[in-house]
């Protein structure tokens, strides 16, 4: 049997408020209830109704197990109490979102849902920065990671053999051990770097470099997530904006 309230999970984007898709802003409008993430902009939440009822889920970068489980029932328990529910995720849900985990636990609990595409970071930050992850004479592929979390076992022998792009979500704190595994695979310690800060917003900054170097030049920057890392030839159409501690 299908309860009356209906869950809605929408991608609020990269960051900017103006990357936010048509149909995810009807949806906050409309909404009696709406649970957001950390990475979501709270300028979105000007949208809402007068009445409606904001719900802070944002994550730490570890040890997320048990709020993850608080936001799949409260989910669960809005969705019984209001008439439209929505859960409004950083990015693309589906992309390193746990996005389709908690549509599970939605049709667990027989839960009616709604899903709304976000823009991901992996195409809009990259873009904001000026780097193609694609070129023709530079890279005719990208690769998408997770350097956090239970995804982040990675088969680096392999990775370090791709020959395009390489995109890497959550890597900042494990910045040091992608670097150290990727040269002693095989990738070239000169192989060019980004990190791109606060992707989108007005305090975007980006820093450019090698995986011999990067580590350095972050901690010089004093770069903090939510950051992107992207490494390959691309990287060299970069618009560095951060000035660089050597």
């Amino acid at each position: 049997m299908i309860t009356i309230g209906k869950v809605i999970i929408a991608g609020a984007g990269a960051g900017e408020v103006d990357l936010l898709t048509v149909k995810a802003l009807k949806a906050i409008q409309t909404a009696d209830c709406i649970l957001y993430d950390r990475l979501v902009n709270e300028d979105m939440l000007k949208f809402a109704k007068p009445d409606a009822e904001l719900l802070y889920m944002g994550k730490k970068s570890c040890g997320c197990s048990d709020l993850q489980a608080t936001i799949n029932q409260t989910k669960v328990d809005k969705a019984q109490e209001v008439k439209s529910v929505l859960r409004l995720k950083g990015g693309d849900p589906f992309v390193f979102g746990r996005g389709y985990e908690e549509v599970e636990f939605l049709i667990a609990h027989n839960i009616s849902y709604e899903l709304i595409p976000g823009v991901s970071s992996l195409l809009a930050v990259p873009m904001a920065a000026g780097i193609p992850l694609t070129h023709r004479e530079r890279a005719s592929s990208f690769h998408t990671f997770t350097g956090h979390g239970a995804h982040s076992e990675l088969d680096y022998a392999t990775i370090a053999k791709l020959e395009g792009t390489l995109v890497f979500f959550m890597s900042i704190g494990n910045l040091d051990t992608i670097c150290t595994n990727l040269v002693a695979a095989g990738k070239s310690s000169n192989t060019p770097v980004a990190i791109i800060e606060n992707g989108t917003l007005l305090n975007q900054r980006v820093i450019g470099g090698t995986l011999e170097n990067i580590v350095r030049l972050r901690d010089g920057a004093q770069i903090k997530p939510p950051a992107l890392l992207i490494i390959g030839d691309v990287t060299s159409y970069a618009n560095l904006t951060a000035e660089l501690v050597s």
